[in-house]
């Protein structure tokens, strides 16, 4: 498909036809990333990693945990 970049700002924009974003899953104002591969531009929707503390947790190890840290005695009302 051809499509034309525009001055927009300092930079260039591309418009996104409605059919192609539909087929890539892309909204408006979603987070994409761009590169460059061997001269081609690279455009794909960003995917944002989950976490689950259960898979963090794993990867603790007696050679990477942190010690705990003291902040001193409790000042005001927090709760213990």
């Amino acid at each position: 498909m051809k499509t034309t970049a525009q001055k927009w700002g300092n930079s260039l924009a591309i418009r996104v036809p409605k059919h192609v974003a539909e087929e890539a899953g892309l909204r408006e104002k979603d987070p994409v990333d761009i590169e460059v591969r061997e001269g081609t531009l690279v455009v794909r929707p960003h995917l944002r990693r989950v976490y689950r503390l259960e898979d963090l947790l794993k990867r603790i190890t007696p050679r990477n945990v942190h010690h705990e840290l003291g902040f001193g005695e409790p000042v005001g009302r927090e709760a213990l």
